[in-house]
């Protein structure tokens, strides 16, 4: 007997951006396998979606009924919006404060859905900050602001997708040690605690969000050739390693540090279910370079499965008009938090 697809939210994203159209594509490329519910103005987003083709239908619900009698079981043949009203008229590639409020309505609702069990998953479409803070909001990122209203001390930023080309690597999945900080700040930022929580995160989501029954986590030292005992540097020897072994007498499958410049090749990678970066920069270039565009950005630590494009809301290219936008990193979001929902529950 065949199962209901699975419900997932998607916020659509700054609507001056490419966040609507990809969303939109995505969504409707998805519709046989999952139940994909657009949270945004259902207006704007019908407009969009007829542009786009014809022959994607829209159905509209209000938030006040969907807190009602929950979502619907819409089949393939429509999509499924949340009606999160826009305050202005969108004039795609430029950016308007009024809207501000509302997109980040769509996250309180994505989150609300997926406390109540409406959803299974939240996918993000790229936002500007800069549009909320203008708003009036202090607003940093979906990141803290989905740790922050769920009540979660630390979340863990990690980064997949399949390497192009890479026949051994499945999938590469990189995590941060330490996120948007300035490159003179990461190694005071650096603490045995706080690296041994984040390992403590990443192990505990890859086995109950993956489905990794016994993850392998390598780590990146901090400085070049994993400081070369002590020479170009001490973090490694005062920080990191005893990090790990601390991971480890904890039952925490974690390696290293290596030096960063060797670590990603394939005869390593094929051995690994996550590498731990110590910084930003350190990590993501490999992946973003591997993975094409087609990479997922992936919040751990979270009490719910978020998922998200590895890209900008790409204003530019909205100014364009419809058609120039790639959904490639969007539907792999999509795919990917339905495989993590698959994972951490059976189907219903």
């Amino acid at each position: 007997m065949s199962t209901r697809r699975r419900a997932i939210a998607i916020t659509t994203g700054e609507p001056a951006g490419i966040g609507p159209e990809i969303s939109i594509r995505a969504a409707w490329a998805l519709r046989e396998r999952v139940n994909c519910v657009l949270l945004g103005d259902a207006a704007f987003l019908a407009l969009t979606a007829e542009a786009i083709d014809p022959a994607i239908r829209v159905s509209a619900l209000s938030l006040q009924a969907v807190r009602n009698g929950g979502v619907p079981h819409f089949g393939p043949e429509r999509l499924c919006v949340i009606d999160v009203p826009l305050a202005a008229h969108v004039v795609p590639g430029t950016l308007e404060p009024e809207n501000g409020r509302a997109v980040l309505a769509t996250l309180d609702a994505a989150i609300e859905g997926t406390q109540a069990g409406w959803f299974e998953a939240v996918v993000t479409a790229p936002l500007q900050k800069s549009t909320i803070n203008d708003a009036g909001v202090p607003f940093s990122g979906h990141t803290e602001y989905f740790a922050e209203r769920t009540g979660t001390p630390q979340v863990v930023m990690m980064l997949a997708g399949a390497p192009q080309g890479v026949p051994d690597v499945a999938q590469l999945r990189v995590a941060l040690a330490t996120t948007h900080l300035p490159l003179k700040d990461v190694p005071a930022a650096l603490t045995i605690d706080g690296i041994g929580r984040t390992l403590d995160i990443i192990a505990h989501d890859l086995r109950t969000k993956f489905g990794i029954a016994a993850p392998r986590i390598l780590v990146t030292g901090l400085n070049p050739h994993a400081g070369e005992n002590g020479y170009l540097g001490r973090e490694e020897i005062d920080v990191i390693h005893p990090a790990l072994e601390a991971a480890r007498a904890r039952g925490i499958d974690a390696r290293g540090p290596f030096p960063a410049d060797t670590l990603f090749q394939p005869k390593y990678l094929a051995d690994a279910d996550c590498v731990l970066a110590m910084y930003h920069d350190q990590g993501l270039p490999v992946l973003k370079f591997a993975t094409f565009g087609r990479g997922v950005n992936i919040t751990l630590g979270l009490p719910l499965i978020r998922t998200s494009v590895d890209h900008g809301t790409a204003l530019d290219l909205a100014a364009r008009g419809l058609g120039h936008a790639d959904c490639g990193s969007m539907e792999q979001a999509i795919a990917t938090a339905l495989a993590m929902a698959e994972a951490s529950r059976p189907a219903r």
